[in-house]
């Protein structure tokens, strides 16, 4: 796999030809990947995989028509074929207004932020057996664990590099590590699954094995004997690790494109207080070692801190370049991309800040109610934000965590559930988006 030097002068020369060839502007990404995934199950080795590739894309304008061709051949002939073939097709594609490259002038000409993003380690395939196999080994060792789906563990390293016809060239790396192992309690009808998994940029911070194992045994045997949930409105608290999907569907209202196609939920709802005083969501692509961090985005903007949501009140859009045109306004450096096709814009290390009040507080004076530690489906309208999605957790009775449910579902309106989110004070940064426990009054379940 090339150095970050040599992805960054791959990137250039490709430019150069495509401006030779005639383009008015022209950008290139340029990535490449090596992994390692061990997969074992019952003990045994199940499976090993070794990945190592490269790719690279061209958008290639003429005025305002522009096509866009990527290859995983980079050799000078295929680069030769790549740019006649863009041009071509730049030739007979449709005038767009809104296409083009970010504003020359905002380009990031300083250094850029180091976020760690890369520990330079390469675990041998023997180590991650190893670890695979405690993870798993842990998990089966809980006492009423019957089956395992296996563990893996991964390990990988990525390299991108950005050009541009407007003076762009920069690159970097990361690496990345993961574990996880899924397991199996009771039998037949009455069986139930859960998991556990851990992912980190350095290889020293991924989770002992021990514990990732033990806690999808633990997770697996809770879920055992689940007991029948009566419909109607109730409370529902959201575990961190599902109560995270709320900022998804957050992050994919207030993209660019979903405002500029008027399919927001949240359309002319900027600078609104749309959840309680309070609440603070947070973009940080500066997080040393964040698992999302960079220090520029899929057209050379750098990357800045910012807050989505300020004391409850929305506070503006992610924004590429073409979403910015359409809407008038400037873009705002979350521009992301793929080798093919044009950008669109994504958070990075999004983060929902923790409350004032304790997990127990936060559950303590409710009747009944649901812990949701699992959501299935995808019942969401982006247009609307009607809600309605399976579930599974623990019945909630007078202030405590009982009996575990499943096969429920639960139901409200992202509008209004915003509204009425209570966030408690126990974030932990993990994953690229976090939150803390949360609560959301009103929503309806409907039982077995």
């Amino acid at each position: 796999m090339l150095n970050i030097s040599q992805a960054e002068a791959r990137a250039a020369d490709l430019i150069e030809l495509a401006t030779k060839a005639g383009a008015d502007s022209a950008d290139v990404l340029y990535a490449a990947n090596a992994s390692t995934s061990i997969q074992v199950r019952l003990g045994e080795l199940e499976d090993v995989e070794r990945s190592e590739g490269e790719e690279i894309g061209l958008r290639f304008f003429i005025g305002t028509q522009s096509a866009s061709v990527s290859s995983s051949d980079l050799s000078p002939e295929a680069m030769r074929n790549l740019v006649e073939r863009a041009a071509a097709m730049a030739r007979e594609a449709p005038e767009d207004s809104s296409a083009g490259l970010a504003p020359e002038e905002m380009l990031l000409r300083e250094p850029g932020p180091d976020v760690q993003g890369d520990d330079g380690q390469d675990p041998l395939p023997t180590e991650l057996k190893a670890r695979a196999l405690a993870v798993e080994e842990a998990a089966r060792a809980v006492t009423g664990i019957s089956n395992s789906e296996g563990a893996g563990v991964s390990a990988g390293r990525s390299i991108i590099a950005l050009a541009t016809s407007h003076g762009f060239c920069r690159g970097y790396s990361t690496s990345g590590y993961s574990a996880s192992v899924a397991v199996i309690a009771g039998s037949g009808s009455a069986m139930q699954r859960d998991y556990a998994s851990h992912s980190a940029r350095h290889y020293m911070d991924l989770d002992n094995s021990e514990d990732i194992g033990t806690l999808a045994g633990e997770r697996t045997i809770a879920r055992l004997s689940p007991v029948r949930v009566p419909s109607g409105p109730m409370p529902i608290i959201f575990d961190p690790r599902v109560g995270s999907s709320l900022l998804g569907h957050f992050l994919g209202a207030i993209n660019g494109a979903a405002i500029a196609r008027k399919t927001s939920f949240l359309l002319g709802r900027e600078d609104e207080l749309i959840f309680a005083e309070g609440v603070t969501i947070r973009d940080d692509p500066h997080r040393v070692r964040g698992l999302a961090s960079k220090p520029f985005d899929g057209e050379g903007l750098p990357t800045r801190p910012r807050n989505l949501v300020s004391k409850g009140r929305l506070t503006g859009w992610l924004l590429d370049s073409a979403s910015a045109r359409q809407l008038g306004l400037q873009p705002t450096g979350h521009a992301t991309r793929g080798i093919g096709g044009s950008p669109g814009a994504s958070a990075t290390n999004v983060d929902l800040a923790p409350g004032m009040i304790s997990k127990d507080e936060l559950i303590g004076d409710v009747a009944k109610g649901i812990y949701v530690t699992e959501l299935i489906g995808h019942g969401i309208n982006p247009v609307t934000g009607d809600y309605s999605r399976g579930a599974g957790g623990f019945l909630i009775e007078n202030g405590k965590i009982t009996a575990p449910v499943s096969e429920i579902t639960i139901a409200g309106n992202l509008i209004e559930m915003f509204r009425h989110l209570t966030p408690a004070d126990d974030l932990k940064l993990r994953r690229s988006m976090n939150v803390p426990t949360l609560r959301i009054d009103g929503m309806t379940v409907a039982g077995a």
